[in-house]
């Protein structure tokens, strides 16, 4: 299968709230020639306000943020198509699934596109840091490494090109991350066996990797946390109960405790050991890429290279065969997760942030959206009628607002505005970003670059500065 590497640089971290300003990717096939590269940058959209220190990072100008060819609504425009013309491939980047995959999902929702079009299928995803992080663990050796400040092996992309001794000068540029990321798996895939390479890949999906875990009596599920690669060597539960009821993750039981105390244990009891540590219960992370390696692999790694393969096997017979057991695992996880749900905050959820929590798009909307954007800008308001989905039908105003503000009737221009000027002009703590909180944020920053003496980026903050307040006065009469 073909692999598509991408990354994003973007106006914030907020997910719901940020947006892309610039993406590049590079297409290689399965023996890891390179087939075809892109790099888009779009503007700002209209009314957003962006995280000042986003901008220092990824080097953006307030030139480039505002006067690209590409609005951010024509830039997705072009990536739809060159993901759809890549098609079928595994999308993936360098810490992509928390972020980048997250923002392509958010982005293509508020904007009346499919939002799972790099996973859904024939598409599949992965991410490039768990690969690196899996392959470190197996070989040290593997690729150079230098250790940060908290004395751990630092994963960044820019430590690790630097030491292989690829070019980091443009570092936090989209296609140049993109393409450094491809020259470290390239390496990694030259380097470790192919038996290996093969097995981290394999979790490319949520399907793939159930069927993984409900087929297999042992397996090593290698989680990163604290600095430092883990290797558990973990059995599923019961093939028929071994998911999740709620967030429908695989569940497995870390072989290194002993299961016999557990089996017979009520759910009350259970819930309670489930917070004591060690886990005894394992979480597979199953839409979300996790490695999954032979059983073998963990049983080079204490405490398991000191336990027999015979009580090991025996261990992992007792969770597998245990329906019964299973079962109460899956009602104790329905249970706390319940509890959660109604211990969450009672906040509104706005349209921006409902991709998970409110209901998916009807197919009859999805059907819609490519007929809505090739309709002429003075009939899209009319189709808007169309969709079932109000969050659409709002997204779709603002979207003219921005691109085609003069075929909107008045008052819905108005009441457009208005919107955006209500949020970015609050005196609050918001979830997205605002007026007050930008230039709160500039004020601590040039404090720090002042002491540093950097002029270079104390200018970049003034020129952030004089845009938001133009923004600002823009909307203050709103």
């Amino acid at each position: 299968m073909k692999i598509a590497i991408y990354d994003i640089e973007s106006t914030g971290a907020i997910t719901e709230w940020s947006s892309i300003i610039e993406i590049g990717g590079v297409l290689i096939d399965e023996n890891f020639k390179e087939i075809d590269r892109f790099n888009l940058r779009g503007r700002i959209p209209e009314g957003e306000i962006p995280q000042a220190k986003a901008l220092l990072v990824n080097g953006t100008t307030i030139e480039q943020l505002t006067k690209s060819n590409l609005s951010n609504y024509m830039l997705l425009d072009q990536v739809e198509k060159i993901f759809k013309k890549w098609s079928p491939a595994c999308f993936m980047g360098y810490s992509n699934i928390n972020f980048d995959c997250e923002m392509v999902r958010k982005s293509f929702f508020r904007n009346l596109r499919y939002p799972y079009i790099t996973n859904a299928s024939p598409n599949k995803r992965h991410d490039a840091l768990n690969i690196v992080r899996a392959a470190h663990g197996v070989d040290p050796n593997i690729l150079k490494t230098e250790l940060n400040e908290k004395g751990n092996v630092s994963m960044k992309l820019e430590s690790l090109s630097r030491l292989q001794g690829f070019d980091v000068s443009g570092a936090h540029q989209a296609q140049f991350d993109a393409v450094n990321t491809y020259k470290i798996l390239k390496l990694i895939k030259e380097k470790v066996k192919p038996d290996l390479w093969s097995q981290i890949l394999r979790t490319c999906s949520k399907a793939d990797t159930e069927t993984i875990f409900k087929k297999e009596q042992m397996i090593t599920l290698v989680e990163y946390y604290y600095g430092r690669n883990k290797f558990h060597l973990c059995a599923p539960l019961h093939p028929k109960f071994c998911i999740h009821p709620v967030y429908k993750w695989g569940q497995a039981v870390d072989l290194k405790i002993d299961p016999v105390p557990l089996l017979n244990m009520s759910i009350n009891e259970l819930k309670v050991e489930m917070k004591k540590s060690p886990k005894f219960l394992r979480t597979i992370r199953s839409n979300k890429a996790p490695v999954i390696l032979d059983a073998k692999e963990s049983m080079k790694f204490e405490p398991y290279n000191s336990m027999s393969i015979d009580l090991l096997k025996k261990r992992a017979d007792l969770i597998r065969s245990n329906e019964k057991f299973s079962q109460n695992i899956l009602t104790a996880l329905r249970e706390i997760a319940e509890e959660k749900e109604q211990s969450k905050s009672q906040e509104d959820v706005y349209a921006e942030e409902s991709i998970y929590s409110g209901n998916f798009t009807s197919s009859k909307d999805v059907l819609l959206f490519s007929t809505w954007h090739s309709t002429p800008w003075k009939d899209r308001l009319k189709l808007l009628d169309k969709f079932d989905d109000e969050r659409m039908r709002s997204f779709g105003k603002k979207i003219i607002y921005q691109e085609a503000p003069d075929v909107l009737p008045k008052d819905i221009f108005n009441s457009v505005k208005r919107g955006i000027a209500k949020r970015i002009l609050s005196e609050k703590k918001e979830r997205w970003w605002t007026v007050n909180m930008c230039f709160s944020e500039i004020d601590t920053l040039r404090d720090q670059y002042d002491n540093e003496n950097d002029t270079e980026t104390l200018k970049t903050l003034e020129s952030i500065d004089s845009y938001v307040e133009t923004v600002r006065q823009k909307y203050e009469n709103a």
